[in-house]
């Protein structure tokens, strides 16, 4: 079997690189766990600068949690442990104790929109998109990012674009904060990645640590209080008849198609 996520280290940077282009780069709990191991096994190199984490082709950074095993989680508590495991993955991530930039290769959805925002900062391809659209299975965010977002934009911002579950194209993201450098439509995310992180190289690695320490204490900061309300709101909607209702409508459009 592949496995899940790739890992390598160039130029004093750590990548990582979720490896499942059939199944646009979905989550599960295996793949979620080789993100974690990836940046827990590399927070002591003395040599890294900087993370990047990607996805594998040019479609999805990541769509979200892997439905086929999502739809085996019954119940409140079930699911109140499904996202408190989530949470500690993308925990790994935001506590990486250098500066972690998201290379976001195609689109971030749901799940996958968490991911990107548990990292420090985001390059983006001219075609990838961003959004928290969790709402159209009746459920709330899980795995932190909702935190994050409202941190990130705004409370007004973030209802904004939770409650209206918009996508938002490049241009749109980059106005909302959320994009820090996109590709331009006759450049690849290869070269606008190495335009945005070729500075971060030059510095020492104990600075970059330094910077990291300041943006993690920010980052932490009443945070607790926050994850135990999303996970509990998220528990509570999952076992509403709202999501099954959802689901069902989902899965009644895709087989239509």
């Amino acid at each position: 079997m592949t496995a899940p996520v790739e890992i390598a280290k160039r130029d004093a940077v750590l990548h990582v690189c979720i490896s499942r282009p059939e199944k646009r780069n979905a989550l599960s709990m295996a793949t979620l766990d080789a993100v974690a191991a990836a940046f827990d096994t590399n927070a002591s190199d003395p040599d890294l600068r900087l993370a990047v984490l990607t996805g594998a082709g040019d479609k999805s950074f990541a769509a979200g949690g892997d439905l086929t095993e999502l739809a085996a989680v019954k119940g409140e508590q079930a699911a109140v442990e499904m996202a408190t495991h989530a949470k500690t993955a993308l925990s790994a991530v935001r506590n990486f104790p250098l500066p972690v930039v998201a290379a976001l290769n195609g689109d971030a959805l749901g799940g996958g929109a968490e991911l990107a925002l548990a990292c420090d900062m985001r390059v983006a391809a001219s075609h990838a998109r961003i959004g928290f659209i969790q709402g159209k299975l009746g459920i709330t965010s899980a795995w932190g990012g909702g935190v994050d977002l409202m941190r990130l934009i705004g409370p007004a911002r973030a209802l904004q674009m939770m409650t209206r579950m918009e996508m938002l194209d490049p241009s749109s993201a980059t106005d909302m904060g959320l994009y820090n450098s996109v590709a331009d439509d006759t450049a690849s995310l290869a070269d606008a990645l190495e335009a945005f992180i070729a500075p971060m190289r030059s510095q020492s690695p104990h600075v970059m640590r330094s910077f990291k320490a300041l943006a993690l204490q920010l980052r932490k900061e009443n945070r607790e209080g926050m994850d135990q309300l999303e996970t509990k709101n998220f528990g509570f909607a999952w076992a509403h008849p709202d999501h099954d209702s959802a689901v069902d409508r989902l899965l009644n459009k895709t087989r239509a198609t």
